[in-house]
């Protein structure tokens, strides 16, 4: 700092001793204020540092910690939301803080909390500078706000008679109540660390006899209340194997959900988020009222189905046009239905629509048991395809150029909206024009949002294979620097590069989602 303002006085008239006494002394002023152990507050977010972090532990109870890099997005993209939620926990009283620490200038502290990625948030409790925990919640200030508060208090409500649980199970569209005869043992115990993870639920607990025998209940027993479908449902807890965190977790985020869920804004998070398997959808236009009509026989289907397909339905003229080009139709298609297989995207079509809800159910066990083959996109291939330096490839040309025995063909799968394929464009055609007269080299290239391979799964764009000449169907996936000099020792080396150390990706920017239908995503 005192370097630069050095270069920068003469340009600015400032070349008297007076100013340089006083930018000394401003030097000598930061320096002490690094050394000391005072917290400073930046928007209600603690401002913390090498000297001050082990005073921050002893005097917060509960203190999330950001680190961050003052170079990522992502950092900034957080910062809004972070300080307001630091501001809402402050105007309550919480015993819960935010704090914030600069990665890159407290790289003993990055080290010794083992900081690989930006933005990384650690939750310490009561001083314990060993063990923090990682933040799981939504990085939004609402999510972050809920999931402090969770920790900062019970994270489930005691209800002790019957007027107080019913008014409890009134309060909400959904709510879940754990049973147990004994509040300390492991069962209620594991309940209350699933509270605290699910911020977007409501919990309470009862131990009362008076209220088991309310609710129909003799033993140990999770039941979720909602004003939708059925009204309770109840998760028993096994007398041998006890609670599983992570079952109950599954089991409350699928019956949490509608049967039938709407493809709405506010929707998308649910519907992916609670990881089902599969999911069957229904493309119809909401302004028809006969296309309306076919919902019921939907409907019907659903019910044998819950956690292992989710039945969606699809407004093809609102939130649920964006969607159209993942599918390759249009809203003139509807009504027609799809299912999804989560695991690899891979999509089922039946022959011939029939929206009875037993037709429904028939199909869909078959896909579950393996008789219906994927339906898989593809574009008509360019008629000057294979004219140009990068060869454009399509679903129905792919086996033939890719599995060429006398050819090493190299492959960009892109999205025609991602950033980052953009960016590499020019380069990819600068490679192409560099092998254009190589006979036994193809540079090509594949729209993976209108094309789709039954072997090959897409996760990311842009993602670079290689396929190389010789018998076998064999391939190899790029993982280096994504520049032309890179591209091309890969090619002169037959598909390998040759040792070099890893490049960091801390800075480095990660693939466009390859399953996210629209840019947004």
């Amino acid at each position: 700092l005192v370097l630069s303002l050095a270069w920068l006085g003469p340009a600015l008239g400032g070349e008297d001793k007076d100013e340089e006494v006083t930018e000394e002394e401003k030097k000598e002023k930061k320096e002490d204020e690094v050394l000391s152990d005072e917290i400073k507050e930046e928007d209600n977010v603690l401002v913390l540092h090498e000297h001050n972090f082990a005073r921050a532990l002893s005097e917060h109870q509960l203190l999330l910690v950001e680190f961050y890099a003052p170079w990522c997005g992502h950092c900034q993209r957080l910062a809004p939301a972070f300080a307001q939620a630091a501001t809402e926990l402050r105007n309550e009283s919480s015993p819960a803080r935010l704090a914030k620490v600069d990665a890159m200038a407290q790289t003993a502290l990055a080290t010794e909390f083992g900081i690989s990625s930006y933005p990384t948030l650690k939750l310490f409790r009561d001083g314990n500078r060993t063990h923090p925990l990682a933040y799981t919640g939504r990085m939004d200030s609402q999510g972050i706000v809920r999931w402090m508060q969770r920790r900062a208090g019970p994270s489930a409500t005691l209800l002790q008679d019957t007027d107080t649980i019913a008014a409890f199970i009134n309060s909400k569209d959904l709510v879940a109540i754990g049973f147990f005869k004994d509040l300390r043992g492991e069962a209620a115990q594991a309940f209350f660390e699933v509270a605290a993870e699910m911020v977007d639920m409501t919990f309470g607990v009862a131990e009362d006899a008076e209220l088991f025998q309310a609710y129909g209940l003799s033993a140990d027993t999770v039941c979720l209340f909602k004003k939708f479908d059925e009204r309770q449902t109840n998760f028993p807890v096994d007398p041998e194997r006890g609670l599983d965190t992570a079952e109950l977790t599954r089991l409350l985020r699928v019956h949490s959900l509608r049967l039938v869920m709407e493809f709405t804004n506010e929707t998308s998070n649910e519907i992916f988020s609670a990881k089902i398997p599969h999911h069957m959808l229904l493309f119809l236009n909401k302004s028809s009222p006969g296309q309306l009509s076919l919902r019921d026989g939907f409907r019907a289907a659903a019910g044998g189905f819950r956690g292992e397909v989710l039945f969606v339905v699809v407004d093809v003229t609102g939130h649920g046009a964006d969607v159209l080009p993942f599918f390759g139709m249009t809203a003139a298609d509807a009504p027609t239905l799809r299912l999804v297989r989560m695991e690899n995207n891979r999509k089922y079509q039946m022959e011939q629509d029939n929206f009875s809800d037993s037709a429904i159910r028939t199909f869909i066990q078959a896909v579950l048991d393996g008789k219906v083959k994927p339906h898989l996109l593809s574009a008509e291939p360019p008629e000057d395809w294979d004219k140009r330096p990068v060869k454009v490839l399509v679903g129905k040309t792919f086996e033939q150029v890719a599995f060429d025995e006398t050819k090493n063909v190299f492959v960009k799968f892109y999205a025609p909206w991602c950033p980052h394929c953009q960016a590499m464009a020019d380069d990819w055609v600068e490679l192409a024009e560099r092998y254009k007269d190589r006979e036994d080299i193809v540079i090509a290239e594949m729209d993976s949002t209108a094309n789709e391979l039954e072997n090959i799964t897409i996760h990311g764009y842009p993602t670079l294979h290689y396929f190389p000449a010789g018998p076998g169907r064999k391939m190899v996936e790029f993982k280096g620097s994504r520049d032309v000099e890179t591209f091309s020792k890969f090619l002169d080396n037959g598909g390998t590069l040759p040792e070099e150390p890893p490049v960091s990706e801390v800075r480095g920017q990660p693939p466009c989602p390859g399953l996210s239908p629209a840019p947004a995503g």
